[in-house]
């Protein structure tokens, strides 16, 4: 997660038709960044995976749908969404949100 102007951004790798909605966890790239991997059951056709990638955050996060939006990698598996709020509050409630997940802090999950 970074912080961009009006909010935070963060870097997701998404698998579409992927049997079911759900956040996998958090992982490593080669270069040791680190991003979100969800899964959505929506197919990556005319933007319907994108639209369940922003539900499923918006759901998880406590936000308005209104307020995310892929603003990379829409037509490819890794994507940064964009958050727009309070850069503050954003960073410390989905900080909070993500040491929860697996992955986190060298739990297991991580790649």
């Amino acid at each position: 997660m970074r912080a961009v102007d009006d909010g935070v951004a963060v870097r997701l790798r998404v698998t579409p038709r992927g049997g079911t909605d759900r956040i996998e966890g958090l992982a490593c790239d080669a270069e040791g960044g680190r991003f979100l991997r969800l899964r959505v059951s929506a197919v990556a056709e005319k933007g319907r995976a994108n639209a369940a990638v922003v539900k499923l955050l918006a759901k998880a996060w406590r936000l308005p749908r209104t307020a995310l939006a892929i603003t990379a990698g829409e037509t490819g598996r890794d994507k940064v969404v964009t958050v727009a709020g309070d850069t503050a509050v954003l960073e410390a409630r989905i900080s909070a949100w993500l040491e929860e997940l697996p992955g986190a802090n060298g739990r297991s999950g991580a790649a």
